[in-house]
C-alpha cells in the first residue's frame, strides 16, 4: 500500500496537530508587554522616576568598578551579584566585616570566599562560571594579584576621595559615588566632568544614593534593602 506524499513527509514527527491561529501582537501592542528593566544583570536599585536600575556585572570582557561610597553598599552590591550566579571573591583586611555575609550567602552554598590581601588565588573564570572580585583594602589598594578579565570583574571599594582614587575611576568603566564632604565633591566634579548641580549633590546625598558614571552617562540610584538585605547588613549606611 503506498503512502500519500504528504503522510510520508510526517513520518516519524507525530500526528499533525489541530489548527490554532499564530500568537501574534500588532506593533502597537508592542509597548504594553516591555519590561522596566533596560539591560540584564542585577538591580542596583531604582532611578529617580523610580524604574529599576540594572548592571550587568557578568561580561565576556574586562570591566572594572570604582565606588567611593560605604561597606553597606558594596556588600548588597555582592550579595546581588552572586544571585546572579556569580563567585564572589572578597579581598579584605577586615574579614570580620564580611564573615556573616559569607557565611550567610548561597543557601548553604560556598559562593563567596574570604581572602587577605594580595593573597587571592586564580579563579579561572570562564561564561559558565563567572566571577567578581571585591577589593575592600583601605584607602590605598595594593596592586591586585588578580585583575578584571572575561567574564572576571572587579569592584574596587574607597571609603573616601584618596590620593590613589583619581587613577582607579579613570580605570574603571563605571564609578559609584556615595555622600563626600564638599571639598571631595569639587574634587570628583573636576576628574568626572560633572556638571555643577550633580556636584554639589554629593555632598547632600541620603544613605544608600549614589552616583553611577560612566563616560556618557550619569544616573542617580537609590539602593532599597530586602528584607533579607536588612536582616543581615541592617539599614542602609554611608559610614562603616
Amino acid at each position: 500500500m503506498s503512502v500519500p506524499t504528504s503522510a510520508r513527509a510526517r513520518l516519524g514527527f507525530g500526528l499533525i496537530g489541530p489548527r490554532r491561529s499564530r500568537h501574534t501582537v500588532s506593533v502597537e501592542q508592542l509597548a504594553s508587554m516591555a519590561l522596566p528593566v533596560g539591560d540584564d544583570g542585577m538591580v542596583i536599585g531604582v532611578d529617580a522616576e523610580g524604574r529599576p536600575a540594572v548592571l550587568g556585572i557578568n561580561r565576556p570582557t574586562p570591566y572594572d568598578v570604582t565606588l567611593i561610597g560605604g561597606l553597606w553598599t558594596a556588600q548588597v552590591l555582592a550579595l546581588r551579584a552572586a544571585a546572579t550566579g556569580a563567585r564572589i571573591v572578597v579581598e579584605t583586611g577586615r574579614a570580620h566585616a564580611w564573615t556573616g555575609l559569607a557565611q550567610a550567602a548561597g543557601g548553604g552554598q560556598p559562593c563567596i570566599s574570604l581572602h587577605d590581601v594580595g593573597r587571592v588565588p586564580p579563579q579561572g573564570a570562564s561564561a559558565g562560571s563567572p566571577v567578581v572580585v571585591v577589593r575592600d583594602c583601605g584607602m590605598r589598594p595594593p596592586r591586585g594579584r588578580v585583575v578584571s578579565g572575561p567574564w572576571q570583574s572587579v569592584v574596587t571599594l574607597l571609603p573616601y576621595l584618596s590620593p590613589v582614587a583619581p587613577a582607579f575611576m579613570k580605570k574603571a568603566s563605571l564609578v559609584g559615588i556615595q555622600r563626600v564632604s564638599p571639598d571631595e565633591a569639587a574634587q570628583i566634579g573636576r576628574i568626572a566632568h560633572l556638571p555643577a548641580t550633580a556636584t554639589q549633590a554629593l555632598s547632600t546625598l541620603a544613605d544608600g544614593v549614589t552616583l553611577w558614571c560612566t563616560e556618557r552617562d550619569r544616573q542617580f540610584v537609590m539602593t532599597q534593602a530586602t528584607d533579607a538585605e536588612t536582616g543581615l547588613l541592617g539599614g542602609a549606611r554611608r559610614m562603616d
